[in-house]
């Protein structure tokens, strides 16, 4: 097949990126030609700007797909353009939605397809939502091709994947675990949670793509494990040679203290995530997620260890997370706890 990815250089298209290109399908990446560390060998790059309708179209111009993958639509704004500029010249569109659409809190601690989308705490999930609307209108009114993924908390190399952590410095909360310092989980660390390795991830995407069946479809592919963020954070620390000390604050506090969290939180990690992946099993029986967590997360860690420049510190954020548990431990004392 001929594939289109607007992206395919980021932490979950990058697996996908590898596989197709292994399975022997032609894969034009479009974007800006900025992670070329990262463009698997054997795919054509056509750099360029999606977010620029008309060079956008004149980039593409003379193509048409088998399958287009948008890795970075987050609007309807955003979703509407690529109607418009794909509609006739693609089999399939797939648009990458996400878990944190599901219903906050749930009505039921299993997640099918088929949970109402909803989040009052989340304009991300809101927006994630309002694409797929839009998507899902259109297939409706004139058949547009599209098949809807809803990725959760999927890792790879290049992603240390903590509830709380700096996200442009990841390896932040490593060298804070192997410095002693304490490490801050949310609620009391037992709710429930899928971490999802992007390899498995992959295999699961790659069996929709090219599948008409899977069209006017929605589909949630994660891992089968079930952790607690205890256990989550405790093999982050195993993995990196130490015994981390977790300390834990209510999610309502750090939102207090952190208002830009509640989205992260309440919206999504604070939450208990439990999938049920029978709808992708059934279409691609191959996807059996192989790579437990704390595998996973070890090779993680390998991978920032072989280059130390991976091992940059956000010490804004380390003082950040210094000033929130002395706030906790203040509020405690003054409530006699």
């Amino acid at each position: 097949m001929k594939l289109l990815f607007i992206g395919g250089t980021g932490l979950i298209s990058q697996a996908v990126s590898r596989l197709v290109i292994s399975q022997g399908h032609e894969l034009y990446l479009f974007n800006r030609g900025r992670r070329q560390d990262f463009v698997p060998e054997g795919a054509k790059v056509i750099e360029g700007d999606i977010r620029d309708a008309a060079s956008a179209a004149e980039a593409l111009r003379g193509h048409e797909w088998d399958v287009v993958v948008d890795w970075i639509v987050f609007t309807p704004e955003q979703a509407r353009a690529d109607i418009e500029l794909f509609r006739g010249r693609t089999k399939q569109y797939v648009f990458i939605s996400s878990a944190s659409a599901y219903q906050k809190p749930l009505r039921h601690y299993i997640i099918t397809e088929s949970t109402p989308l909803e989040n009052p705490y989340w304009q991300y999930s809101r927006d994630k939502i309002a694409c797929e609307k839009l998507l899902m209108d259109e297939h409706k009114a004139s058949g547009f091709p599209v098949t809807i993924v809803r990725p959760s908390y999927t890792y790879g190399d290049t992603m240390i994947p903590a509830a709380i952590n700096s996200w442009e410095k990841p390896w932040s909360i490593v060298d804070r675990m192997r410095r002693g310092k304490p490490v801050i989980v949310h609620g009391d660390g037992t709710s429930l949670w899928t971490m999802t390795h992007n390899t498995d991830f992959a295999v699961g995407f790659a069996g929709l793509l090219g599948r008409p069946e899977a069209i006017g479809e929605a589909y949630h592919i994660t891992s089968d494990e079930v952790l607690t963020w205890n256990q989550i954070y405790e093999a982050i620390g195993r993995a990196a040679g130490i015994e981390p000390k977790l300390v834990h604050i209510a999610s309502d506090f750090i939102i207090s203290h952190w208002p830009d969290m509640e989205g992260g939180l309440l919206g999504d990690k604070a939450v208990s995530a439990v999938f049920d992946n029978s709808k992708i099993r059934a279409l691609v029986p191959e996807f059996k997620p192989k790579v437990p967590f704390a595998e996973g997360i070890r090779k993680t860690i390998a991978w920032f260890e072989a280059a130390p420049e991976r091992c940059a510190v956000d010490e804004e954020w380390n003082a950040r997370c210094d000033r929130l548990i002395e706030a906790h431990e203040r509020a405690r004392t003054a409530a006699g706890g």
